[in-house]
């Protein structure tokens, strides 16, 4: 989980462009995150919205949240946007409004807090759910 927060706060300042997966130079939100997992070896999908189908479901609740775990964004049913908790209430996320990577607070009057979907947990302690990854993979392939 340590490794998933640096990787991603590694990441603050760069220039978000929608559809940039380029580390250090353009990332979106999807892009980030993909970026950010790749380096323990977790195979994601380029959007948002299938990478909020991996892993498992967590309670959109503070206490039972923890770094490393996926954020989703949205409206209605639509997942638009994804970023990673790093723990005391704060995300790592590419912004659209800042146009670049960010940290920011959970709490507030956010308005990307009205769209909270939900959380995923994709890494379980040391270990990440190979499973999800795998099916990743052979989505890619598709």
């Amino acid at each position: 989980r340590d490794s998933v927060v640096a990787v991603a706060r590694g990441q603050i300042g760069t220039r978000y462009k929608l559809g940039g997966s380029t580390p250090n130079r353009v990332l979106d939100c999807s892009g980030l995150v993909k970026y950010v997992m790749s380096a323990l070896d977790v195979i994601l999908p380029r959007t948002a919205r299938q990478q909020a189908t991996m892993g498992e479901e967590v309670p959109k609740d503070l206490a039972a949240m923890r770094p490393g775990d996926l954020l989703t964004f949205g409206r209605g049913k639509t997942i638009s946007h994804i970023g990673i908790y790093v723990g005391d209430g704060r995300m790592v996320h590419a912004s659209t409004t800042k146009r670049q990577v960010i940290e920011t607070t959970l709490t507030g009057r956010s308005p990307l807090i009205k769209q909270w979907k939900g959380v995923r947990r994709l890494v379980d302690g040391s270990r990440f759910k190979l499973g999800d990854s795998l099916l990743a993979i052979a989505d890619t392939l598709r």
